[in-house]
């Protein structure tokens, strides 16, 4: 591989972030669980998450919003004030997480460090990402942070016109098939998928990937064999 750049996911491939929406979900459902079952819940707050992305985007703030439209949805408009405030405290509970790294996530940065430039490639709110990215203590590995509205082919081809390199010098390091790997490969990148053991229902994908430029690694300390 002639790669000059490996990109890196943040969410779920740097640091710990779906596990948290998970919880902050469990958390709504249980406030709304006069309402509906447990499973319904969850359908419908997925369902408005979905159909709010054109609008709201990735990140806490459109889950924050999709929680407070989805417990209106099912109560038919009665749900309290006092439920709303707790709703929006989930949201701001979830903003202020701590950050968590991933095993092996620094001593893969600084074996990386000096032989390539290293980009963070991202997708969702640009102030939680950054604020993420600070608190995380990984800002000083990278050449170059990339925090994208949609992570797909014109976006990737963006970024590597940015870079000035081709796209065959591209390395794309992430947890997600949908965001993070297939793409890449459509344009003529290179992609290796690092499983996280949760996976957002809009990330996941119903069919399988074979391409020359593409590995599947269980820890990402592994790639530091073949780069």
């Amino acid at each position: 591989m002639s790669i000059k750049v490996v990109a890196l996911d943040a969410d779920d491939t740097l640091w710990v972030n779906e596990s948290y929406f998970r919880k902050t979900e469990e958390a709504f459902c249980q406030l709304l669980e006069g309402y509906a079952s447990m499973h319904n819940l969850e359908r419908e707050l997925v369902r408005t998450e979905l159909d709010n992305l054109p609008l709201y985007g990735y990140g806490v703030k459109g889950f924050m919003l999709s929680m407070i439209e989805s417990a209106t949805r099912i109560s038919a408009g009665t749900v309290s004030a006092e439920t709303i405030d707790k709703i929006i405290e989930l949201g701001k509970k979830l903003l202020n997480e701590p950050i968590e790294l991933l095993d092996g996530v620094e001593e893969v940065l600084r074996s990386l460090q000096g032989k390539y430039r290293l980009v963070v490639a991202t997708k969702g709110d640009l102030l939680d990402q950054e604020r993420k990215l600070k608190k995380s203590g990984l800002s000083h590995y990278f050449h170059h942070i990339e925090i994208m509205s949609e992570k797909d082919d014109a976006n990737y081809l963006k970024l590597i016109r940015h870079l000035d390199i081709k796209p065959e010098e591209l390395l794309m390091v992430g947890n997600s098939l949908k965001s993070d790997v297939v793409p890449v490969l459509n344009i003529g990148g290179h992609a290796v998928h690092v499983p996280y053991h949760i996976t957002w229902v809009h990330e996941q994908i119903n069919h399988t990937i074979e391409h020359e430029n593409f590995r599947v690694v269980e820890r990402i300390d592994q790639i530091l064999a073949f780069l």
